[in-house]
């Protein structure tokens, strides 16, 4: 593999100055996720040219590459081996790098029934905010003893460190794969997606959007005949263009000025009495609304499931995003910061 693009040390100088001065850094791929965050007030540090894929060995099932590495050149080479990245990871643009779906915890459809972002990953090298180079884990399953620091990085953000690589377990592709579609409404379709992901069906998606029911399943031929006979429905012509674009957000339901609210919550909940307009992912656990009712309310409401909601896009700079913390989660997430970042330079705010 080509490993020519090695900028850590240039990388891991920039942050021990800026820790020094203390200098906030803006750490930044191609910025296909930046909507996730705002603008970021700091220096910019752009991670873009630390790219590559590192070593990938099929038969392992495991590959690593570096941060600024596109997702469609990792892509590319797992499928030229009829592999795949199960959690099947949104790009929001065509410069999406590893490190920012990483940082952002990002997956799609697939993710309840295969996993998140966060359970694949095996192992990861990072820039701390001292500006020291350190790696967790490896390119095994069972190689940590104490704290998985490496899946803290999964949703981080930046704040933790400077993602350099990660390490992650890949799966090989389905040799079958067919979406069936289903005329029901809401309360009906989560109904059907949480009596049919208790069967030994092979699921690999489900969602529910206007008055239809999408499933898709993905595994050997023979199972997916018999899945497909056992629950009828119609066979839709472009489903691989349908989950492209739900994952993606370029179906209309997302094309809009809009706040787009994400809601996760448990996937057996009834629909949430909250005006707007809904699209159900994940066999109903991550829930899609579009509204202009008040912050509060939808927290209120996500909470009363056992769930959470956050402000996933949006036109206004400062609008909040997320709930407060409880005051016992938000001192753990304190003391993580201080332990890594100590001078409070990585991605500030």
């Amino acid at each position: 593999m080509k490993t020519a693009n090695d900028i850590s040390q240039q990388l891991a100088e920039t942050v021990r100055h800026a820790a020094t001065s203390r200098t906030p850094l803006a750490i930044h791929g191609s910025g296909s996720k930046r909507f996730l965050t705002g603008n970021i007030e700091g220096t910019p540090l752009d991670v873009t040219k630390h790219r590559d894929i590192v070593s990938y060995e099929p038969t392992e099932l495991v590959i690593t590459a570096r941060a600024g590495t596109p997702l469609r050149e990792i892509e590319s080479a797992l499928a030229d081996k009829n592999q795949m990245l199960a959690f099947e990871p949104p790009h929001f643009g065509p410069g999406a790098t590893l490190g920012g779906t990483i940082a952002c915890n990002l997956s799609g459809p697939r993710r309840p029934y295969a996993g998140s972002a966060r359970d694949f990953i095996l192992g990861t090298k990072i820039i701390n905010g001292k500006g020291e180079i350190l790696k967790f884990g490896g390119q095994v399953m069972k190689n940590v003893a104490g704290y998985d620091v490496s899946r803290l990085m999964a949703g981080s953000r930046g704040t933790l460190g400077v993602i350099l690589e990660v390490s992650l377990k890949v799966l090989p592709r389905p040799a079958q794969e067919i979406t069936l579609t289903f005329e029901m409404n809401a309360d009906e379709a989560i109904a059907k997606m949480n009596a049919w992901a208790g069967q030994p069906l092979p699921l690999s998606a489900a969602a529910h959007s206007g008055e239809t029911l999408y499933i898709r399943l993905s595994g050997s031929e023979a199972g997916v005949r018999a899945a497909r006979t056992k629950l009828g429905g119609e066979p839709l012509a472009k489903g691989v263009a349908f989950w492209e674009e739900l994952r993606e957000h370029q179906r209309s339901f997302f094309k809009t000025e809009t706040p787009l609210w994400r809601l996760s919550v448990p996937p057996a909940s009834a629909p949430i009495n909250l005006p707007g307009k809904w699209l159900l992912d994940w066999g109903g656990a991550q829930r899609w609304l579009l509204t202009d009712t008040t912050a509060q309310n939808i927290h209120d409401m996500a909470e009363s499931t056992g769930g959470y909601a956050t402000l996933f896009r949006t036109s206004q700079a400062s609008a909040t995003r997320n709930a407060e913390l409880p005051e016992p989660v938000r001192l753990l997430h304190k003391k993580i910061k201080q332990s890594l970042d100590p001078a409070g330079i990585l991605n500030p705010g």
